[in-house]
């Protein structure tokens, strides 16, 4: 598929619609935290329930996508951690510039972009790599932001039990497991669906909003590493992982775009409030940039990217 193709049919809606909410933000008092809380709470839990029961990925193929995040977040930490003292970056910005690095906007981004480039598999997988990621963020991530502070790891990590995502994905589980879906054209999985379609504009709506109110107020020189090891380096990384553990075809492809999705959004939350500050730019700051940085730098890594993917000559 041509670089134009790839502009127009998957770049193009996810940047229209982020757009939107760009200029809404810009414009527009919106109560973000209001808006957050629908969507983890209500849309995202329903989109990942009724994805997960439709999906035609197999047991063995989730349990190797699963082990490919896991494996996959572990290598970029302990990358982001090296590159960054070779840096000379110290607390609190070499763990902003972990996270930064680490975690991907899988989310927001990833699921709308994977569900436009390879249509209901690539959605799905996409469901399955936010919900491992996310598990992830809140353990791993936290203990990054809040290393070297006095704030609270075990109450910060108690959060991961609190989303409705862990629990979605655990029924979601156990109705595949004893075979109790509802016909995919009953009233009940018909309200899930409509319910979970809506995640997907929100999110992006989210995204724009989100970005038009970034602060961006580190320096883009010092945000450049952090933007190259999550567009430039993860990919290639993730493309050895699936090789290893044999993701192949449309799922090893979402699991490479994914991995090289910008830079997610909740580090910036988590530095927020469990991060500790010094004189100087503060991690927040550093966040807000390498998130904003890299969400441009990323409308033309993608389209490369997808364009590599959907020709096969990747995976």
């Amino acid at each position: 598929m041509s670089l134009l193709s790839v502009l127009t049919s998957a770049i193009l809606p996810v940047v229209s619609v982020a757009g939107v909410g760009a200029v809404i933000g810009y414009t527009q008092d919106v109560e973000v935290d209001t808006l957050s809380t629908i969507t983890i709470y209500v849309l995202t839990p329903a989109l990942i329930f009724y994805s997960l029961l439709t999906t035609p990925i197999e047991g063995p193929t989730v349990a190797r996508l699963f082990v490919g995040v896991v494996v996959f977040i572990i290598a970029i930490v302990a990358l982001a951690e090296v590159v960054g003292r070779v840096l000379g970056e110290t607390e609190p910005i070499l763990g902003a510039f972990v996270l930064t690095s680490t975690f991907s906007n899988a989310g927001n981004y990833g699921i709308p972009l994977s569900a436009f480039a390879f249509g209901a598999l690539g959605r799905s997988t996409a469901v399955l790599y936010i919900a491992v990621q996310s598990v992830l963020m809140y353990t791993v991530g936290v203990y990054v932001a809040s290393r070297g502070s006095a704030g609270s790891v075990r109450g910060a990590v108690g959060k991961v039990f609190r989303l409705p995502l862990v629990y979605a994905v655990a029924a979601a589980a156990v109705v595949r497991a004893f075979d109790l879906a509802p016909p995919t054209d009953s009233g009940a999985m018909q309200t899930i669906k409509l319910t979970g379609d809506a995640a997907i504009p929100v999110m992006l709506l989210l995204l724009g909003i989100q970005l038009a109110r970034s602060t961006g107020g580190g320096t883009v020189k010092r945000a450049l590493p952090a933007a190259s090891l999550r567009l430039l380096v993860a990919p290639v990384i993730a493309v050895a992982i699936a090789l290893a553990l044999g993701l192949t075809g449309t799922v090893g492809r979402v699991f490479v775009l994914e991995c090289a999705m910008p830079a997610a959004i909740t580090p910036l939350m988590l530095t927020i409030e469990f991060g500790s500050e010094r004189a100087g730019l503060s991690a927040a700051d550093y966040v807000s940039t390498a998130i904003l940085v890299s969400t441009l730098a990323s409308l033309v890594t993608l389209t490369g990217l997808i364009a590599l993917l959907q020709s096969g000559v990747v995976l």
